[in-house]
């Protein structure tokens, strides 16, 4: 599902990744930890596309990263590839409904297909009573669940994590990560997760350490 070859990553003179080797199966759920500054989120930021990195070699759902222009690649990651973040960057202006069909809107789907499918996944998160509110109306982890909507409307292979839970209290925290062993079973997709979140680390398939660039121990 994803492979990375001998990742490297330099802001300036910083070098970031050292060397990063990594094999992700498919519908593994990974976690990713380490201490601030270790690398986690940059190769977070790498393997979501989202980055470019310095040397290395880089395939996700058996495509050559490096091998796709910028078009390309955008159009890789809006079909292959869901985000989730620890500040969910939710549109204010749109209701819950509208900020998961933008995605599907983004890919040219049809409008009615892809707003039954964002009310099928409401449904499924339990939020099928709150579509029609705007984030302000929503507590954090409604929220949440509305950006966890929103990285699967497209049906994507693989979603990336980024401190997921860091801004929502232990309980809704909690709900959240049962969530995505759920999301996992019922969809089959792969989860990469960089926490600090001792717990959800720990029910991970996998823990990756990474300390000073590099991934340390597995």
């Amino acid at each position: 599902m994803i492979t990375a070859k001998n990742i490297h990553k330099y802001y300036d003179n910083l070098h970031v990744l050292k060397g990063v080797d990594l094999h992700i199966n498919k519908g593994e759920i990974v976690s990713i930890v380490g201490a601030s500054g270790a690398g986690k989120t940059t190769l977070l930021q790498i393997l979501g596309t989202l980055d470019g990195f310095d040397n290395g070699a880089l395939t996700i759902d058996e495509q050559q990263i490096t091998s796709l222009n910028k078009k390309q690649l955008a159009a890789f990651r809006n079909t292959s590839l869901g985000f989730i973040f620890q500040f969910h960057q939710l549109l204010p202006e749109f209701t819950a409904l509208e900020n998961v069909c933008i995605p599907g809107y983004i890919k040219k789907t049809n409008k009615a297909a892809v707003e039954k499918r964002a009310k099928e996944l409401l449904a499924f998160l339990g939020l099928s009573s709150r579509e029609n509110h705007k984030p302000n109306k929503l507590s954090g982890g409604e929220q949440q669940r509305v950006a966890v909507a929103r990285a699967l409307i497209n049906n994507p292979a693989i979603i990336l994590a980024d401190e997921p839970s860091g801004n929502l209290d232990t309980q809704s925290a909690e709900n959240l990560h049962d969530l995505f062993f759920k999301l996992r079973d019922e969809f089959g997709q792969t989860f990469i997760i960089v926490t600090h979140n001792k717990d959800l680390a720990a029910m991970a398939d996998r823990k990756l350490i990474m300390q000073d660039g590099t991934i340390t121990s597995q």
